[in-house]
């Protein structure tokens, strides 16, 4: 669990909460910052203001949801005032209290390779939010995805948001992608973290990948990716993902 100190998504997700005003500041471990106002609001953001590729994403949404990287729980919210029986993790411990906060009956401080059947069947897993990006390289993805087979029904789901690295022409990201082949890595394999005031998450990986690459990750997990949903005015896009019987 993230101690206080380490909590600095959680706290800039609270303030925001609390009506304050919220710049995000991520950091890359090449020294590159960004800076947004609007994401702090957007993670609390009401279904009338998402963006539409997420709008026409959730109507994919059946049976019994996990929302991986929960959040605000914009989104684990609006399905669950829908009926939906939703479980919301996050390993941020004031995103989930926000989560309560907000009425999510079901929200937990947990992290995406804490998942298991203990928590039962799933029949949808939600990774809105570019949140693909939390299985932190193509090896634990792999890996994961095979546990999220054993966890799920036999028509489950994986709705799953990402954003193509390649369509940049910013040189710095441009250098950064020869610096991970030159490792071995994917161009799209990113460390961050997190800054907010006096708190700093600790580095973390995580994974940004084209639409061919998803599809190749998803190879052998049981998982294929069923159709594509894109943001026209981004590199934003939705992997809708169906299991495939063994």
């Amino acid at each position: 669990m993230l101690s206080d100190f380490q909590d600095a998504y959680g706290h800039q997700l609270y303030d925001c909460f609390r009506g304050k005003k919220v710049v995000e500041v991520l950091e890359r471990d090449d020294g590159f910052i960004h800076t947004s106002a609007m994401y702090p609001r957007y993670y609390l953001a009401e279904y009338k203001d998402w963006l539409p590729h997420e709008k026409k994403a959730i109507r994919y949404v059946t049976g019994r949801v996990l929302d991986v990287g929960c959040g605000g729980g914009r989104v684990s919210l609006y399905l669950q005032k829908r009926g939906f029986d939703v479980f919301g993790i996050d390993t941020s411990p004031l995103a989930v209290r926000v989560c309560k906060l907000r009425r999510l009956r079901k929200a937990r401080v947990m992290s995406i390779t804490e998942v298991s059947s203990k928590l039962g069947t799933f029949d949808t897993i939600l990774m809105i939010g570019n949140n693909f990006g939390l299985f932190g390289n193509p090896t634990k993805a792999r890996r994961l995805l095979r546990q999220f087979y054993q966890i799920t029904s036999t028509n489950a789901r994986i709705i799953a948001e990402s954003v193509d690295p390649y369509q940049t022409k910013e040189q710095f990201h441009l250098d950064y992608h020869k610096r991970n082949l030159r490792k071995g890595k994917m161009p799209g394999e990113l460390k961050l973290r997190v800054r907010y005031k006096k708190y700093q998450s600790p580095w973390f990986d995580y994974l940004i990948v084209s639409e061919n690459e998803m599809k190749k990750i998803l190879e052998e997990t049981g998982w294929r990716v069923k159709r594509f949903i894109r943001n026209p005015r981004s590199p934003v896009y939705i992997g809708i993902c169906g299991k495939i019987s063994r």
